[in-house]
């Protein structure tokens, strides 16, 4: 038999976390390709890439999927347990559990929904109703690929250790150009043990200006106050530009303040930091690449 699309995952997924205790995925995967009595060849079969079993990136899927339905959630990294939602879906089992039962959930639909850069150009109205081109469907793809990606990344991130958000720091401003050397970064940064980093880094590798760097760990939005006190810092060390960094989010407040004060100040929230390790190949390896090719005109012209 074919391995099961990764919607006919759902509803074993949901069964086999009825008990409301945390489980592992690498246990499910197991007992679930067992419920479904998935033969050796197609426990065996590869993804094109060769990167993963078939039926292992299916039964993942179907776990990203619920979770952002609210059915499922994640206490711990390679675990899941079923929610409140996930246990009254059980009880009241719909006709067939898929994407389309899905898209009640606004934050489902959210995730689920690719949102490209609005222009004069491409922006339509809410009620405009189009089918998904293939095009379409690729890019979604991508989006919802790089999202899940991302929250991993800031997951990590608030797991590792003090040292390892250190480097992480030191390896995206190299990677985007800034700090001059990895030993003169070194030097500037880092010099607090609370799971922060401070100090102050090149802009450019002859030293012409300095930014003065602030990141830590942070679970709540950060407010305005601790803004402004890291912009009086910057008289501190001499520095007119300064980049905050956070693994949270910043407040209303926090984003107007930096706009009406003299020195240049960047806020960079999780979010956008993780985009930025994505963009930069920070704690990010290549696992597929897929070629989209066109019709070319040129070759049947005169």
């Amino acid at each position: 038999m074919a391995v099961p699309d990764f919607q006919s995952w759902f509803m074993p997924l949901l069964q086999r976390l009825a008990d409301g205790k945390e489980h592992s995925m690498s246990d499910l995967y197991e007992q679930l390709a067992d419920d479904k009595d998935l033969l050796a060849d197609d426990r065996a079969e590869l993804l094109k890439s060769g990167t993963q079993y078939v039926y292992q990136n299916r039964i993942g899927w179907a776990r990203t999927y619920l979770k952002k339905a609210g059915l499922v959630e994640a206490p711990g990294r390679g675990l899941v347990k079923i929610t409140q939602r996930g246990r009254d879906i059980l009880n009241s089992p719909p006709p067939k559990l898929n994407v389309k039962f899905l898209r009640q959930y606004p934050e489902f639909v959210e995730f689920h929904t690719y949102h490209p850069p609005t222009t004069p150009e491409n922006d339509t109205s809410a009620d405009s109703a189009v089918e998904e081109t293939p095009q379409d469907a690729l890019e979604r793809a991508q989006a919802e690929l790089r999202q899940q990606l991302a929250e991993d990344l800031l997951e990590r991130v608030m797991k590792s250790p003090p040292s390892f958000f250190e480097r992480l720091v030191v390896d995206l401003l190299l990677r985007m150009g800034y700090g001059g050397s990895r030993e003169d970064a070194g030097r500037t940064i880092g010099k607090a043990g609370d799971g922060g980093v401070d100090g102050v880094i090149n802009e450019d590798r002859l030293g012409l200006d300095v930014i003065y760097i602030q990141a830590k760990r942070w679970e709540k939005p950060v407010g305005r106050p601790l803004v402004q006190a890291f912009a009086g810092s910057l008289e501190g060390v001499r520095a007119k530009k300064g980049v905050m960094i956070t693994t949270s989010s910043y407040s209303a407040d926090a984003h107007a303040y930096v706009l009406h004060i003299e020195k240049r100040i960047v806020l960079i929230d999780g979010a956008t930091l993780a985009a930025l390790m994505i963009e930069h190949n920070v704690g990010v390896s290549l696992e597929a690449t897929y070629d989209v090719k066109r019709l070319d005109l040129d070759y049947f012209g005169e």
